[in-house]
């Protein structure tokens, strides 16, 4: 005669050893990872100081965990569909996400109807690089210096325009802390990423923008933009000759964006320490790093404990900042 308590032990017993089973070729997967090309999704189109951040971070993982990264430009809503895609991605550690500063810490705090909380649907692996902005106009605007241009706006309300690349991007809030700052009235003009406002931007179709200084420079040196001010607290050694904006006349500006990669919340935390840790090895060779200080970047690191504890701070930071500047849709 078999006891009930009998039947339960084996039944228990049973479970336990299945589950070990299962958790034999898991813990063997998360070892051996990657084992196939790993996709990393930019929120902006191509060309962009994101996406141009992406493809360095890509470049180094591939050589340094032997597998392909390859980037996958997911433009749209200031970033939103790109972030909704990856935190509903399968959390294997196949699908990442490069994102910049604005997507995270302030564009949800701009819309109510958001596919994504960034504080639960991602978990940071590494704060890559941070940079500051840049103030430039299309040479056909009258305002060449930062006191003509806030008069030249002043003038004319309403009428000059800027760009950015997306609602709630970091362009977008730097643009408008420099109209409460500055008290004029400017317009906005949103894209879909650096690369297409630049190029409007070129064309004279918008009047100014704050962009990242790595992709404005070259049309910086070239003549074909012009330069008004910096939004870091001293001047980039890239541009020695630019003011900063307190320099320039607009006390208490300051503004930068910075680049992270991130994973879906649920990836197993010795994959998310894998790649740390890879990306410990990217960002302290040669070629990482000059090619981060000729963008006019500067290199962070850190652990991605470190990461997620900056991102929050970041989060309420700009949330109140964008608050008070009243960036609702």
């Amino acid at each position: 005669m078999k006891w009930p308590f009998q039947n339960m032990k084996f039944r228990f017993l049973s479970a336990c050893a299945g589950a070990m089973l299962l958790s034999v070729p898991v813990a063997a997967s998360v070892a051996a990872y990657p084992e196939r090309s790993v996709e990393i999704i930019v929120p902006y189109a191509a060309g962009g100081s994101t996406d141009s951040t992406a493809r360095l971070i890509a470049s180094g993982l591939s050589e340094e965990l032997n597998r392909t990264f390859v980037v996958v430009n997911r433009p749209g809503a200031g970033g939103m569909i790109a972030h909704g895609d990856v935190a509903k991605a399968d959390p294997d550690g196949y699908t990442l996400l490069v994102s910049a500063a604005g997507p995270l810490t302030v564009t949800p705090h701009s819309y109510d109807d958001i596919a994504y909380d960034p504080l639960t649907a991602f978990k940071p692996i590494k704060l890559v690089s941070a940079v500051p902005l840049m103030l430039v106009v299309n040479p056909k605007v009258k305002g060449h210096d930062l006191k003509s241009l806030i008069q030249l706006a002043k003038d004319n309300p309403g009428k000059l325009t800027y760009g950015s690349f997306g609602v709630g991007s970091a362009a977008h809030l730097a643009g408008e802390q420099f109209k409460l700052l500055a008290g004029v009235d400017i317009t906005h003009v949103p894209y879909k990423g650096s690369a297409p406002a630049l190029a409007d931007l070129l064309g004279g179709q918008i009047d100014m923008m704050f962009d990242v200084l790595v992709t404005a420079l070259p049309h910086v040196k070239s003549g074909k933009l012009l330069p008004i001010a910096v939004t870091s607290d001293v001047r980039s050694p890239l541009l020695p000759e630019v003011p900063t904006m307190a320099e320039a006349g607009v006390q208490g500006f300051e503004a930068q964006t910075w680049f992270g990669l991130l994973a879906p919340a649920k990836v197993d935390q010795a994959i998310i320490d894998k790649l740390s840790s890879a990306m410990d090895a990217v960002l302290a060779t040669p070629e990482f790093k000059k090619t981060i200080a000729n963008q006019g970047m500067e290199i962070q690191g850190g652990t991605p404990a470190d990461f997620e504890a900056f991102f929050r701070s970041e989060y309420e930071k700009w949330g109140k900042i964008a608050k008070e500047a009243g960036i609702k849709n």
